[in-house]
């Protein structure tokens, strides 16, 4: 399989690693170098790990590339005996169900988007952390989500056995809160060291403009009238919309309210991407959050449109017709796809996880992007959307927490 030279250089930086991360910016190749390494690993057995919604696309590349691999999803039926020169590919929702996996020896293990084990403490870490790998590949385009604190996890599988309260002692600030009773994390601290340390135990960071100049980004805040209904129910936390009664008597609710009066709510915000839609016959991806959203976004669209989120996978139209629209759930589409034959993306709502807004705006400026990248944002004037987007831009997530602090 031809490389590109990034890719190449990758690889011989980690000859001599049997254990490696490959923390290549997204649209930089990262399964063709994770499958490349794995085959000059060369295992009897291999294990990747990965979303559910990446499964068929790593059989496809394991099939296409690898044929001398047998390639098993291990999906629903357990699996009496494992063939050598095999590849077995299982997500992360369904890997710690398969105690049958612990039994497994002499196997290579992959991790795409290995961030998804940032929190050790959850069923799946808890369970690959135990599994008996000879060799590991963790592969992310942003393996902390700017928080190094999450990082532990893919430290231990790389070898490097720092106990987590030194780790957060050297390498992270953290403050008391008195309101929470407890410590509070404000800042990071030697950082390029961590970096010196995570490269000697196999760690490859690469950012796409070290790599290829790619089309210019464009950003386009659009702002949004606002609504009556919202700022009834910002003062009184409680208001009736025809049969609907939103009430919100926590924070998380009225976090929740307050993003959806801003958004599916806001019929001025429908008509503006009705309207952008009409002005152009090119291919347009819309990012959403909320089953009411992609309800209200397909019935106002005409014309061919493709689909990703818990329910749907089907990118046809997109793939298909230039004028299409493709409405991409955040958690179900954020990462991993290549829609670079689209330069448009307009977010309808934001999300408040930070890794997967970076993540999203990546699905079209890659390698094989033409064009220049424009993104949209709706922001509701007035809203909660602005604070969202000025915590995004941060690199932070938009907790429930921060939103209580600040209605303090």
């Amino acid at each position: 399989m031809e490389l590109f030279p990034h890719q190449d250089r990758a690889l011989d930086e980690t000859y001599q690693h049997n254990r490696v991360a490959y923390y290549l910016d997204m649209g930089l190749g990262k399964t063709f170098v994770g499958s490349e390494k794995m085959w000059e690993l060369n295992t009897p057995y291999n294990l990747v790990i990965c979303q559910k919604s990446k499964i068929a696309d790593w059989k496809q590349h394991f099939e296409e590339h690898y044929p001398e691999y047998q390639v098993i999803v291990f999906d629903q039926q357990a699996i009496e005996r494992v063939p050598p020169e095999s590849v077995l590919i299982i997500n992360y929702d369904k890997v710690w169900r398969r105690p049958e996996l612990k039994k497994l020896q002499h196997f290579t293990m992959m991790l795409d988007e290995s961030s998804m084990i940032k929190n050790e403490k959850s069923n799946r870490s808890k369970f690959i952390l135990q599994l008996h790998a000879d060799n590991v590949i963790l592969l992310s385009g942003t393996p902390t989500g700017g928080k190094y604190e999450e990082l532990w996890s893919q430290l231990h599988l790389l070898g490097w056995n720092i106990k987590k309260d030194l780790f957060m002692k050297q390498f992270v600030v953290q403050e008391w809160d008195d309101r929470n009773q407890q410590m509070k994390i404000t800042g990071y601290k030697n950082v390029d060291r961590l970096k010196r340390k995570l490269r000697k135990h196999g760690a490859v960071f690469m950012k796409t403009d070290e790599v290829f100049d790619l089309p210019k980004v464009n950003d386009q805040i659009v702002k949004i009238a606002g609504t009556k209904e919202y700022k009834e129910f910002a003062k009184h936390h409680i208001i009736e919309l025809g049969d609907e009664l939103l009430v919100g008597d926590t924070a998380a609710s009225k976090k929740l309210y307050l993003r959806q009066l801003a958004g599916v709510y806001n019929q001025n915000k429908l008509q503006y991407v009705k309207d952008l839609i009409d002005s152009t016959n090119e291919r347009i991806i819309i990012f959403y959050n909320f089953k009411k959203e992609y309800a209200a976004l397909t019935e106002m669209i005409d014309g061919p449109t493709a689909s990703i989120n818990g329910d749907i996978k089907d990118l046809s139209a997109y793939e298909e017709q230039e004028n299409s629209i493709t409405l991409i759930q955040y958690q179900a589409g954020a990462m991993g796809l290549n829609l670079q034959k689209a330069n448009k993306i307009v977010y309808f709502s934001l999300t408040d996880k930070s890794e997967l807004f970076e993540q999203s705006k990546k699905r079209i400026h890659r390698i094989g992007q033409e064009k220049p990248c424009f993104y949209y944002y709706l922001l509701t004037a007035g809203s909660i959307e602005w604070r969202m987007k000025e915590v995004l831009d941060q690199r932070r997530d938009y907790t429930d927490e921060l939103f209580e602090e600040e209605e303090m």
